[in-house]
């Protein structure tokens, strides 16, 4: 486990979402000096930010990316070393419905944040989060590489493919010492893929709805049991996001540039699969069917070529997709049952951080 961490300034967004009270939680264990910021009450109820205390270690700010000024006051007063990037709208289907909350949140919430770190002179490197579904989908049975096209068809895939385009023009117009004014500030984009996990409890995801019905004793529904997706563990793209920002700090421009973070091509799954196999681990009475309602489009395969993040950090996911679905099952049977869920999330980090990898190790 590496040291680098021990009392960083962090500025993190999006901290009481479910990959933000993740990383929070992941980023105290490591000694980080963490400053939260995002929206209130948390964005599902119940939320992962409470369950697991998440906001006990770390100063808890509440506010929108949105407001500018807020925002840049919040990040001065807290004089960040690295800022990680996560606040964001982050449903497909809900953003077919609110689409300008949708841009509003993941494109002029990211240029703010970008257009504030331009005055805060104690940042060194800044990570802004982004989705493997800002890719201009072909349907291709490979994975996308970095290099690939931008584009997404629904609001909110075209949302994190401007986040992406901002975050470019940001990092080629102001953060280069020497060509600009200002300061030098290694800037870097990640793309995940379908992340899952225990606490997450969002509406219309697979994992979390499939939860709640067999919880409830009803029968799964199941809107696209043929698409594809890089199914992973939380866990996994997030000590991705902990391997570049530490390359970011320590490195530079040098890893300045796009990432992709997902699982091993064997874990690339149809939902029909992730849907046997969760209910199974459940219950030998668990069902789900396909239901007939009609449903806005959603792409049908997304795979990642992750070969970068491997060759050039040394990063290779862990656990692979039946160990991620045992993990989720039985942190949320745990949570059903009243147990101390800090303890347990925070039990989830350490025994992965102690998993061994094929080759090497970043975090």
């Amino acid at each position: 486990m590496s040291v680098f961490w021990a009392g960083k300034r962090v500025f993190l967004t999006g901290h009481t979402g479910f990959k933000g009270s993740w990383l929070a939680l992941w980023l105290q264990h490591l000694g980080a000096r963490v400053t939260g910021y995002a929206l209130v009450p948390p964005p599902t109820t119940p939320s992962l930010f409470e369950v697991a205390r998440v906001g006990a270690g770390m100063e808890s700010i509440l506010g929108d990316v949105t407001n500018y000024d807020h925002l840049i006051s919040t990040l001065r007063s807290a004089e960040p070393d690295i800022v990680i990037h996560m606040a964001a709208q982050p449903l497909v289907r809900y953003s077919y419905a609110n689409p300008v909350e949708t841009y509003r949140t993941n494109v002029m919430g990211t240029v703010h944040l970008l257009q504030a770190v331009r005055h805060a002179n104690s940042v060194r490197a800044v990570l802004n989060i982004t989705s493997d579904k800002c890719y201009e989908n072909r349907e291709w049975i490979w994975g996308y590489r970095e290099s690939d096209r931008l584009g997404g068809h629904d609001p909110y895939s075209n949302s994190k493919a401007c986040a992406e385009l901002a975050a470019s023009a940001f990092r080629d117009s102001f953060f280069q010492l020497g060509r600009h004014v200002g300061h030098a500030v290694a800037l870097a984009t990640a793309r995940a893929g379908n992340v899952i996990g225990g606490g997450d409890w969002a509406q219309d995801r697979l994992i979390p709805d499939i939860l709640r019905a067999v919880a409830a004793g009803e029968v799964v529904e199941i809107r696209s049991p043929t698409a594809i997706r890089p199914w992973q563990h939380v866990l996994e793209p997030l000590s991705g996001y902990l391997a570049l920002a530490e390359r970011l700090f320590t490195d530079g421009l040098a890893f300045a540039d796009a990432w992709n973070f997902g699982p091993t091509e064997a874990d690339a799954r149809s939902v029909a699969w992730i849907a046997d196999r969760l209910t199974g681990m459940w219950s030998p009475e668990a069902r789900w069917t396909v239901t007939n309602a009609p449903q806005p489009h959603e792409d049908r395969y997304l795979r990642l070529d992750c070969a970068k993040a491997g060759q050039k950090l040394g990063w290779h996911a862990r656990w692979d997709l039946s160990t991620a679905l045992t993990r989720i099952v039985s942190w949320h049977k745990a949570w059903l049952a009243g147990d101390d869920m800090a303890a347990r999330t925070l039990a989830d980090i350490i025994d992965f951080t102690g998993t061994r990898r094929d080759r090497g190790d970043s975090v």
